[in-house]
């Protein structure tokens, strides 16, 4: 059977039966939720603006419906995916495509060999945050855009200014540029999970702060965020082990107030701190 001519992999008739071949059901524990929306789907597309030219790491790609797409688009589609079971099922939807590449491999702990490429995948949620922190901390091959399905709550975390940043925000905008592109309602899956969800894109800055002692900067920031309803001045001190006047003047220098909370300042401003830190 020819499954990119023939059948739909977004209809929930066609997944179950699928399913039921290989004599699977959804892992909950895995996170298992297949996409069974064509609208979402093309968002998805849509907003990873795919080059004939492009290679596409796919992270979770389930039964094959993203996939699909992603490699009539492009030159090459690298799909990691740690269930052998769903890999199986890989196998025979994406028998017809010659430019995929199925790797049966867990991602967190996968070494990726290629470099120019871009991240997309319909992650299980419980993955968004530890899978865009393990890339955007790559000391090389970091992807140069990442366009994922997450957690509409994670998404929105990730995407928040002051005065609602968070310690997720600082961490992934300091190497990024993020932006939600389309909220999902939790009806676009099955099985439906208990949460809506978001298409996140992130856009890597990969000139950015290249001087900037990078554990010193997260140091600062995870000292400032440590009690985020506490003032910034008894964070900082406590946290750097640093004199009370002097965090006071180091704030004050940088046009911060000591009285401010973590979640009031910019990326910018952490950098700063950063770079005048004595």
């Amino acid at each position: 059977m020819c499954y990119n001519k023939v059948v739909d992999l977004t209809s929930k008739r066609v997944v179950k039966n699928l399913l039921k071949k290989y004599q699977l059901r959804p892992s909950k524990g895995l996170g298992q939720n297949f996409l069974i929306d064509k609208k979402v789907l093309g968002k998805i597309i849509e907003a990873a603006e795919l080059k004939p030219e492009d290679t596409v790491l796919e992270i979770g790609p389930g039964i094959g419906t993203l996939t699909q797409e992603l490699a009539k688009k492009v030159k090459k589609v690298i799909a990691v995916e740690k269930d052998k079971r769903m890999v199986e099922i890989l196998k025979e939807t994406l028998k017809d495509f010659k430019n995929v590449k199925i790797v049966k491999a867990d991602i967190r702990n996968w070494k990726l060999k290629t470099e120019n490429y871009k991240l997309v995948g319909n992650l299980p949620f419980y993955l968004t945050a530890p899978v865009i922190r393990q890339f955007l901390e790559l000391p090389k091959a970091r992807p140069w855009e990442m366009v994922l399905v997450a957690q509409k709550e994670v998404a929105e975390r990730i995407c928040a200014n002051p005065p609602k940043m968070n310690l997720l925000a600082v961490s992934v905008q300091f190497y990024s540029k993020p932006e939600v592109v389309y909220f999902v309602s939790k009806k676009s899956f099955w099985p439906q999970p208990e949460v809506d969800a978001a298409i996140l894109k992130i856009q890597i800055l990969k000139t950015k702060f290249q001087n900037i002692n990078k554990d010193l900067f997260f140091k600062i920031v995870k000292s400032g965020f440590s009690q985020p309803r506490k003032q910034l001045i008894n964070n900082l001190s406590n946290g750097l082990d640093a004199d009370k006047i002097k965090t006071e003047a180091w704030l004050r220098e940088n046009n911060i107030q000591p009285s401010q909370r973590a979640e009031t300042l910019t990326v910018k401003e952490w950098i700063k701190l950063a770079i005048t830190i004595k």
